[in-house]
């Protein structure tokens, strides 16, 4: 859903509104409010989440947080999960978490919503990029498959068993069939 205002605002001014439920995206001068997350796109998020920080949050090697502003660029968008090195984080003085994120996730994942269109989401992880994220995942649930994206590189597909790549300092093994299978909570 995009909000329309009668004067576009500047980034510095948008920062300054309230937060909104569910979040919205400061994108090349528009405000844009992400979709609400549904089961899939919940269930998928935690897992992965939970994935990441157990192999590499007590070895202090990055986080993974769920839908954290990060505003750099020109851009302030909520990636699905936001993967920062450990040392990349600009913990306070007493060292907590900071509030403001003001540069890009070394790894962005986002998950497609049914509301989305793909090309607005592909964007944002190329903005990633651009500005010096090393891996973007963009999951589409529908079809199983996770398109890999790294900088200078063509986009990859990774579909069934193919290992997916992560970054190199966390030691995570991950297919698209794992990922996707964490949907099922059936038990078979």
């Amino acid at each position: 859903m995009t909000v329309t205002t009668t004067q576009p605002l500047t980034l510095k001014e948008f920062l300054k509104l309230p937060e909104t439920k569910p979040g919205s995206e400061y994108i090349n001068g528009q405000i844009i409010q992400k979709p609400m997350p549904k089961g899939r796109h919940s269930r998928l998020q935690g897992k992965l989440c939970t994935a990441i920080n157990q192999e590499v949050e007590d070895k202090k090697i990055a986080y993974a947080f769920p839908e954290l502003r990060c505003t750099f660029g020109g851009r302030s968008i909520i990636p699905d999960i936001a993967v920062f090195k450990w040392d990349n984080i600009a913990f306070t003085v007493d060292g907590d978490v900071p509030d403001n994120f003001e540069s890009s996730p070394d790894w962005t994942i986002e998950i497609l919503s049914p509301e989305q269109k793909p090309n607005k989401v592909i964007g944002n992880i190329l903005h990633c990029l651009k500005y010096g994220t090393r891996l973007g995942w963009f999951l589409d649930a529908d079809d199983s498959s996770i398109l890999v994206f790294e900088p200078g590189k063509q986009p990859v597909l990774f579909q069934g068993k193919d290992v997916l790549p992560v970054l190199p300092e966390i030691e995570l093994i991950l297919t698209p069939n794992q990922v996707f299978g964490w949907l099922n909570m059936s038990g078979r």
